[in-house]
């Protein structure tokens, strides 16, 4: 039987069991639970814990407090040191690397064999059973997977441990049915710089007959513009002409969907969206044209959901499971994984627009943040940075606002800044040099992405006259109280209303 047959003899398998977690999701999820506290049991951390009076949601929800990576981290700091049973009851070995909390430049999340197996890769079987669903009869195992990872150097701890971005652990430990058919070779794969990776990457995949693509779109827009530019060639297709799948995640696709039907013009050519992150694989887009996505049951994840309306991070007191939620709803996301992480608050929101079977959007996060291009900058990011620029030109600020300039053809993207100065800096220049040094200092993602301007270049910074912030407040009938314009977006509404209301301030560095 020719392999290909054999895959798609797998894909229709697996549906079955996907179909039983959409039929049944509350089911699934409760047995789940049970095992959970299984392996609970056997762990220091839940040790604390009165795990023994535990025997229903009600109680688990009672005995162990809502966690962040804060109040993980020093359990995690042991791991890496080589301790183990401590949060799974497996060998830990392998931390991904991802961008930072309000105190540490980066965290890192535990990855045990488990989630591997049982959580990231079965995410990514299971987006081509979902993809064979919605199309039938397709031979997408004769062809090439192209996988655009992020930041792919894995280094050691200790002697048996290892860190490094998720995409260089999965790549490294990927199974031989997914190897066989992966690009580029997994050397240029684990390229930590990336000026000579995309230009690898380019060089020894344009020659490969690649029927899939999967990536961040921001990383997968820079790999294909040297591709085209490095082929002489107009599209994609010219280059793959057996390209048909892109399958992605890590930031919102709206922003990047024109973009990618230029470099692809082609009505066969098909998009899956996932969720998917250090912490877990949590879902995918299961029907074709929607921009829902199928929350995912039966990858060692236990949910858990906290209204928006009453969060308080982890002092939040009203804190739901499956069965309790409704749609039309914005949750904030809490997660115990087969990685080792209890009821941990993952920082997203989601909202369900059905419970038969479990769909939803994704619709933020629980802190204003920025992430266009995979940066993940929050808040606390660009108000350090903007504190040690102010400190060091003699300046004060009295407001900023945040937005991304997308990625459009060749040009690459950056962030524009919009700044209101109670004080202006004595140098603008070196004012700007430092707001994104530090910034690059403070948050490894963004700095991942500004490396030789890859994915983002230097900041546009434009400085606005006095009262413009305080204009935009009182056109959305919000001047005074506690209402104020929000410093970081992930669209350009914001600060297109900001500079549509003020003259240009002279020698904006536009």
């Amino acid at each position: 039987m020719p392999f290909n047959s054999i895959f798609a003899w797998v894909m229709k398998k697996r549906l079955h069991q996907i179909d039983l977690f959409r039929k049944y999701p509350l089911e699934v999820q409760h047995e789940l639970f049970e095992r959970m506290l299984q392996n609970a049991s056997k762990t220091a951390f839940t040790q604390q814990f009165p795990l023994t009076q535990i025997t229903d949601y009600a109680s688990f929800r009672a005995s162990i407090p809502l966690q962040d990576y804060d109040t993980m981290k020093p359990w995690i700091d042991r791991l890496m040191a080589g301790e183990q049973n401590l949060l799974w009851p497996q060998d830990t070995k392998w931390f991904a690397k991802s961008s930072g909390t309000t105190s540490d430049r980066s965290k890192f999340i535990p990855v045990t064999r488990e989630s591997l197996e049982e959580c990231h890769y079965k995410g990514g079987k299971d987006l081509l059973a979902l993809y064979y669903e919605n199309y039938p009869n397709r031979k997408l195992y004769k062809g090439k997977h192209l996988i655009v990872g992020g930041s792919a150097q894995v280094l050691p701890l200790t002697h048996d441990a290892y860190q490094g971005d998720l995409s260089a652990i999965i790549v490294k430990n990927l199974p031989w049915w997914a190897e066989i058919r992966r690009t580029p070779s997994r050397e240029i794969a684990l390229m930590s710089e990336w000026e000579s990776k995309i230009e690898k990457m380019a060089l020894s995949t344009m020659h490969e007959d690649v029927y899939i693509i999967a990536g961040v779109p921001s990383w997968t827009m820079v790999l294909a513009n040297k591709i085209l530019e490095l082929s002489g060639k107009k599209n994609l297709r010219e280059v793959w002409p057996n390209l048909e799948l892109f399958m992605h995640g890590g930031v919102s696709f709206e922003p990047y969907r024109d973009a990618f039907r230029q470099l692809i013009p082609f009505d066969d050519m098909h998009y899956v969206e996932t969720y998917n992150a250090s912490e877990g694989f949590f879902g995918i887009q299961d029907v074709g044209g929607s921009n829902e996505l199928l929350l995912m049951l039966d990858y060692g994840i236990y949910y858990e959901f906290i209204p928006m309306e009453s969060f308080k991070g982890l002092e939040s007191e009203t804190v739901i499971n499956l069965s309790e939620v409704e749609t039309d709803v914005e949750y904030a996301l809490v997660i115990s994984t087969n990685g080792g992480l209890w009821r941990y608050v993952l920082g997203d929101t989601i909202r369900f627009t059905s419970t038969l079977p479990f769909r939803f959007v994704i619709t933020g996060r629980t802190k204003s943040f920025i992430n266009a291009f995979g940066e993940e900058v929050i808040v606390n990011n660009t108000d350090k940075a903007v504190a040690e620029a102010c400190l060091k030109t003699n300046a004060q600020i009295r407001d900023y606002s945040v937005a991304p300039v997308y990625m459009q053809g060749i040009d690459k993207g950056k962030h524009e800044w919009v700044i209101e100065f109670v004080r202006e800096p004595e140098d603008r220049k070196r004012f700007e040099w430092i707001l994104d040094e530090t910034l690059r200092s403070i948050n490894s993602d963004y700095d991942a992405k500004r490396t030789n301007d890859m994915a983002l270049e230097f900041p546009l910074i434009r400085y606005v006259e006095n009262g413009t912030f305080d204009e935009w407040l009182r056109t959305k009938g919000k001047l005074g109280g506690q209402h104020k314009v929000p410093r970081l977006s992930n669209n350009r509404e914001i600060v297109e209303q900001l500079l549509q209301q003020v003259v240009h301030h002279p020698n904006n560095n536009a």
